[in-house]
């Protein structure tokens, strides 16, 4: 079936599992026509549906508890419990056990549609290259998170770009509309755990954000606190699109915090999963870095290698696996992350076609 008619099929698959804001699943297909980039974003259902039939060897390589969504938008910032600022992964919506090469072909993927968008200055080769290497050292290496402290300076900087600016995310957060009408219960009961007390008061505004998960509930408190303000964010949760795809024998469940405290992580103390909501702290810098951030970064090889590491960091989250990735990697030949990409890449872009021609919005 064509992107069309497997949209219709998955979102009335996901309408069962949780309520659909339609009018920001409107907006979501409408975002789905502005780029590939995007597009990719918002169609992991789609990814999961084509990858095995695409990539069919690559597909039965060893499995691990992988990201599924992985995308160069799927990294930020977090403050851990010392306090410390942390870069890595920050949604794991689609977490699913399948082929680690997967969330490797998929971030590739990912890194060719920002370099043709002009914000990574690197070939294809070359981009699949420096993932590649980032990942296998993480493997060889054990992992080890990003703190940006002493270490990562680089990384700091983007991290701490003017985008990121504290008096431009409140201003956002402000422009939040209300909520109208009644929030879910356990929602709720899910922010108000994370306040500071039970008894704080705060104000309930609606959030659109996201691609892949945009059409699903979000709400955001706000509350003026000790002299400033902070923010709580509950986004309602799925099971992973693997399970609506089909043929990926593994649990029905949301995996969410299995892979969170598994991984080689320094852990936001912030982010819960409470039944099916993940709550979060919402601040200047406990946030995804976007596109935009990278753009006075020209360093895209360094970008990419640290992003495979950190997806090593997240795959030696499934014990015992280093070696049989590191086995199986080994036997592969010649550009296989690169050739792989390029098959998904034409696949993405067809479809991408098809939904400007006939998607609905």
């Amino acid at each position: 079936m064509n992107v069309v008619k497997a949209t219709r099929q998955y979102e009335d698959w996901l309408a069962h599992r949780t309520h659909l804001v339609r009018k920001d699943l409107r907006l979501k297909h409408a975002h789905m026509k502005s780029s590939p980039f995007r597009f990719l974003r918002a169609t992991f259902y789609r990814w999961a549906e084509i990858w095995p039939l695409e990539c069919p060897t690559l597909a039965k390589a060893p499995r691990v508890l992988c990201v599924g969504d992985l995308h160069i938008e799927n990294f930020g910032t977090w403050r851990d419990a010392e306090g410390r600022l942390i870069w890595g992964v920050n949604d794991f919506d689609e977490a699913y056990p399948i082929a680690y090469t997967n969330d490797l072909v998929r971030l590739a993927v990912s890194a060719h549609l920002a370099g043709q968008d002009g914000h990574l200055a690197l070939k294809g080769p070359e981009m699949c290259a420096a993932i590649l290497e980032g990942y296998l050292s993480g493997l060889q290496q054990g992992g080890r998170p990003f703190v940006l402290g002493e270490q990562n300076e680089w990384l700091r900087q983007i991290a701490e770009s003017d985008l990121r600016d504290p008096v431009q995310f409140w201003r956002k957060i402000d422009a939040l509309p209300a909520v109208r009408g009644e929030v879910p219960a356990k929602a709720v009961d899910a922010i108000e755990q994370l306040l500071p007390s039970r008894h704080q008061t705060y104000r309930l505004k609606s959030r659109v954000a996201g691609l892949g998960s945009l059409g699903r509930m979000r709400y955001v408190a706000v509350a003026d606190w000790n002299g400033g303000r902070i923010a709580r964010e509950a986004k309602a949760l799925a099971p992973s699109a693997c399970t609506w795809a089909g043929g990926y024998p593994g649990p029905k469940k949301i995996l969410y915090q299995a892979v969170m405290t598994q991984a080689v992580r320094c852990p936001d103390p912030f982010v819960q999963v409470r039944g099916e909501w993940v709550v979060r702290r919402l601040s200047p810098h406990c946030s995804r870095i976007e596109l935009a951030d990278l753009r006075a970064h020209t360093d895209g090889t360094r970008l990419l290698q640290a992003m495979g590491w950190e997806t090593a960091n997240i795959h030696l989250g499934t014990k015992s696996a280093a070696k049989e990735i590191l086995r199986h990697a080994k036997n592969q030949k010649g550009k296989w992350l690169h050739e792989a990409a390029q098959a998904m890449l034409k696949i993405v872009a067809d479809d991408w076609k098809t939904w400007k021609k006939q998607g609905y919005g």
